[in-house]
């Protein structure tokens, strides 16, 4: 039996066949996965629960689109006591993006000017674009508590929200921007981990009005 154009129904099936499905693919491109910008935050501005909190979001996430088999870490610095640097949680590399494109090849790479880390790339864990400055509203601000080479503030000057348990007035977060793009042409506004401090507190609202939602960097560490 042969259709219109020619072509025999059990040739049609057999072309069905090899062809694989939508799902399917879409596994098979995230699989890989070991960088992504968190789609949504805490909810309760910079209060993340804690790096333990924070990383459950990064693995409950990653898990939820498909990404099985690795162990995420959040992109944050704590402070105070035994404090902790970005850099040292995050594993040694390399990471891409839901698309496949390699943001850094190394921790030295990604803390370099060299890196590929851009609104283009920097990716949600579904493969999305995050809002950058020239969009409405404009979420480029991404938590990290971090200094520009991923290392923890020392002093008293809180820049990580109470190291992730702030949501109200007091406190800052060190955030950074992740299309590398600011009010002027600086190196802080156009850096990724450590542009500038959040206005206004800890809370949901003050991130917002800074220019952001409470999203940050996960990092597979395997």
């Amino acid at each position: 039996m042969r259709g219109m154009n020619g072509i025999s129904l059990a040739a049609f099936i057999g072309l069905l066949a090899l062809t694989p499905s939508g799902p399917a693919q879409a596994q098979t491109a995230s699989a890989d996965t070991s960088f992504f910008v968190t789609s949504t935050g805490s909810g309760k501005g910079a209060d993340l629960g804690g790096l333990d909190g924070a990383d459950r979001h990064c693995q409950t996430l990653a898990e939820a689109a498909g990404i099985r088999g690795k162990m995420w870490r959040a992109y944050l610095s704590t402070q105070g006591d035994n404090a902790v640097n970005a850099k040292d949680r995050i594993g040694r590399g390399p990471w891409q993006n839901a698309k496949g494109e390699v943001i850094a090849k190394d921790v030295a790479d990604l803390h370099s000017a060299n890196n590929n880390l851009t609104k283009q790339t920097a990716l949600t864990e579904k493969g999305e674009m995050v809002k950058g400055r020239s969009d409405q509203p404009n979420e480029h601000d991404i938590l990290t508590g971090s200094q520009p080479d991923g290392t923890a503030f020392a002093g008293n000057q809180d820049m990580t929200c109470g190291n992730w348990t702030k949501s109200g007035t007091e406190g800052a977060a060190m955030l950074g921007h992740h299309d590398r793009m600011g009010l002027d042409d600086s190196a802080a506004a156009k850096s990724w981990n450590s542009s500038h401090a959040s206005r206004g507190g800890c809370s949901q609202d003050a991130l917002k009005s800074t220019g952001g939602v409470g999203r940050f960097y996960c990092f597979a560490a395997n």
